[in-house]
């Protein structure tokens, strides 16, 4: 799918956004179900030096890539950001954005997207 890199198994609905501009920059691994309307982002404005009077267009875009690990399920609707690391087996709620990584076997709701459970041996628990 346009250069993504995708595992054996994988389901990925045919509304899904995936960033056009690079979308190489994108792994899939193996049976991770990408339900509709999610956006998978590699790019995005460098605010770095943005200032007042300056137009935002004139920052440079930074291109960071995306992996979701095997057997994640992301919800509908979410927004995977630039630089994200979805642990394998990891649950992202429905609309959620996801602006950092999320460890393995945990689920993570909210904007932006918050760890509120772990499957983690020893660590299979509530963390709110």
């Amino acid at each position: 799918m346009m250069g993504m890199k995708i595992g054996r198994g994988t389901k990925i609905a045919a509304t899904v956004d995936v960033d056009q501009s690079a979308p190489e920059l994108i792994t899939i691994g193996e049976n991770v179900w990408v339900t509709r309307g999610v956006m998978l982002l590699c790019h995005q404005r460098n605010l770095a030096e943005y200032e007042v009077g300056k137009p935002v267009m004139d920052c440079e875009l930074i291109y960071k890539p995306i992996v979701i690990g095997d057997g994640a399920h992301i919800g509908i609707g979410a927004i995977i950001m630039p630089g994200v690391t979805i642990g394998c087996g990891a649950v992202i709620g429905a609309g959620s954005v996801v602006t950092k990584d999320i460890p393995p076997y945990s689920v993570a709701v909210g904007t932006p997207a918050k760890v509120i459970k772990s499957f983690v041996k020893g660590k299979n628990e509530n963390l709110d």
